[in-house]
């Protein structure tokens, strides 16, 4: 495996907490620190590194601004402020969205597009967002701006296709708030479908612009694959998939279970697992917008409930409310997908003193050169009896 390059922007980015640092030793650290959080429920397995850890970032987004001397910057927002960092290149993203990134940078002046000014709140263009399939390849071109006029829209498109053929779809987002949210919740498509395909662990999933994906596609697989491994499916499972998203881990899941329902607040994110559904032709799986502990309440008065539940929450972790619906439902297994270790810490505490025990603690590299890890945790009811796990990784990868 090669070592990183330096990175110019280290320093003044803050966003790669670990530049420097050879890939091993972040392992050993990352491993280091689910060991000292979690091994008091259950003892962790080696980490799954990758094997070539650059550029996997398939989701890759830039503000714009205007420097000292009014010449467009891009780059990103320095850490804890907005700021901006122009980079070019990074070491973690897509190659192909930076180049694009940098294209869009040089027609601006070119077609006498304004960018944003967050000081006097005028310019159009604020931030650009490329999202690319890892096994497709196709890329979609979001433009986030303040107002849907796009003065120049059909030369300025052309253009920008004629230098970059690969782009399957650019979508016009418009967000007119201040804050730190990127994208607004109105957009209109100005080429292609709106969206992309991608395929993951042998399905396809259609991708928005404000879908939530996984950055990382090659770990994305290893961490699903050991969600699903850790369920223990049969085939007869009432599978429910909280924090669904777009379907991601029920889809990957409904292979092998009876039947899969998710949940989700995002309607969005619903849509687009609905039409993933339709777009694999999977007839054991349904989706619904909704609270998942509201859902699983209502699970338990009609006198049903889950046998596995998959949460995937984000980096806060759960809630007292929906944990507490969970052990009310009591299914027989929870398999806990985490990006946070504190917050996955304090809520594996919580399930333990409500009658689970956890199995095994999977971590998962998904964002190397950061200190970021995500970890796969199986819990079962203690009352149930102990069923072995058919995945069982020998040592770190990555470490030879």
């Amino acid at each position: 495996m090669r070592e990183a390059e330096a990175c110019p922007y280290a320093a003044a980015c803050g966003g790669c907490q670990y530049q420097g640092v050879p890939y091993a030793e972040q392992l050993r650290r990352k491993q280091a620190r689910i060991e000292a959080l979690l091994s008091p429920f259950a003892a962790v397995r080696p980490i799954l590194g990758m094997e070539d850890p650059f550029h996997y970032r398939n989701k890759v987004h830039a503000a714009f601004a205007l420097d000292g001397r009014r010449r467009v910057v891009s780059g990103i927002y320095r850490a804890g402020s907005h700021a901006i960092v122009p980079v070019r290149r990074c070491l973690i993203e897509d190659e192909t969205a930076d180049r694009i990134i940098e294209d869009i940078r040089k027609l601006i002046p070119e077609f006498n597009l304004r960018v944003f000014d967050e000081r006097s709140g005028s310019g159009w263009l604020r931030h650009v967002l490329v999202r690319r399939g890892f096994t497709s390849g196709e890329v979609m071109v979001v433009l986030v701006a303040v107002d849907p006029v796009f003065k120049l829209q059909k030369p300025f498109l052309n253009k920008l296709l004629s230098l970059h053929p690969e782009i399957t779809t650019v979508v016009l987002n418009l967000n007119d708030r201040f804050g730190p949210v990127v994208l607004g919740t109105r957009e209109k498509v100005l080429y292609g479908p709106g969206s992309i395909v991608d395929t993951l662990c042998g399905h396809r999933f259609r991708i928005s612009a404000r879908s939530f994906y996984q950055i990382n596609p090659v770990q994305t697989e290893k961490l699903y694959r050991t969600a699903v491994d850790f369920a223990g499916l049969t085939g007869k499972e009432t599978v429910l998939d909280a924090y669904c998203g777009i379907g991601t881990i029920g889809i990957t899941a409904s292979e092998k279970a009876g039947q899969v329902v998710g949940v989700e607040l995002n309607r969005a994110a619903v849509k687009d697992a609905i039409a993933n559904v339709r777009l694999n032709g999977i007839r054991n799986c349904w989706f619904t917008a909704g609270d998942a502990g509201e859902y699983m309440e209502q699970m338990a008065a009609e006198g049903t409930r889950p046998d596995v539940v998959f949460l995937d929450p984000p980096r806060s972790g759960s809630d007292e409310r929906f944990l507490s619906s969970l052990i009310r439902s009591s299914p027989s297994r929870v398999v806990y997908v985490s990006c946070g270790p504190d917050t996955l810490a304090r809520d594996l505490a919580f399930l333990t003193r409500g009658g689970y025990r956890v199995e095994a603690i999977q971590p998962v590299d998904m964002f190397p050169w950061t200190e970021h890890v995500e970890t796969v945790c199986c819990l079962y009811r203690q009352k149930d009896k102990f069923i072995s796990l058919p995945y069982e990784p020998k040592d770190m990868e990555c470490l030879k």
